[in-house]
């Protein structure tokens, strides 16, 4: 986890050179290997950065706080005792636990984060064949809303058509990975031999 601010505030791209892994390169100026290279940082966009990371930490912890509380079943077992006798809480037998509920959020809140770290990395790179990558990611994110869209209506009939849907965006989105994923090691390619 300590290796995620750094990579987000660096202004210079992560690549390495296959002649010397140790070596870092621009890829503006992998041609060129004696241009200077000017860089400025503002200062509004770290303050975002640490910011958005903050808040993420944050999400993420109010997203599986419950799961250190205790048993969930337990909780939301005391709880009409706790506000009084009128509220009754029902939930059909095969409803999602509250852990399980974390797990499906924190997914969700993660392949976001996934998508757009992917994309600042495409920007700050110089490689769009990146940002492929993260449009790439789309179809896989629909099928995780279909599910927890189906699942928060306790896996009604009626609804059964989003189980259909996830299956298929999720065969898509695996050919859109593989199609973006091939766009990248082909650009890597084309970079490696031009230098």
């Amino acid at each position: 986890m300590a290796i995620l601010p750094p990579l987000l505030s660096s202004s210079t791209p992560l690549c390495f050179s296959h002649q010397n892994p140790n070596k870092t390169l621009n890829p503006k100026s992998c041609n060129h290997p004696n241009t200077p290279i000017t860089t400025t940082t503002l200062n509004s966009n770290k303050l975002h950065t640490k910011k958005a990371i903050k808040t993420l930490i944050g999400a993420g912890f109010a997203l599986t706080s419950p799961l250190f509380i205790g048993t969930a079943s337990a909780a939301a077992a005391e709880l009409p005792l706790l506000l009084g006798s009128s509220l009754q809480l029902t939930e059909p037998s095969n409803a999602l636990s509250l852990p399980t509920w974390a797990i499906h959020v924190s997914s969700v809140v993660e392949w976001i984060t996934a998508m757009i770290l992917v994309w600042q990395y495409g920007e700050k790179s110089g490689y769009q064949s990146w940002k492929g990558l993260s449009w790439g990611m789309v179809p896989l994110l629909g099928g995780a809303f279909c599910a927890c869209t189906w699942h928060f209506f306790y896996n009604s009939e009626s609804l059964e058509v989003l189980v259909a849907l996830q299956g298929a965006l999720t065969v898509i989105g695996n050919a859109t990975m593989c199609i973006a994923a091939y766009r990248i090691y082909k650009s890597t390619q084309e970079s490696s031999t031009d230098a």
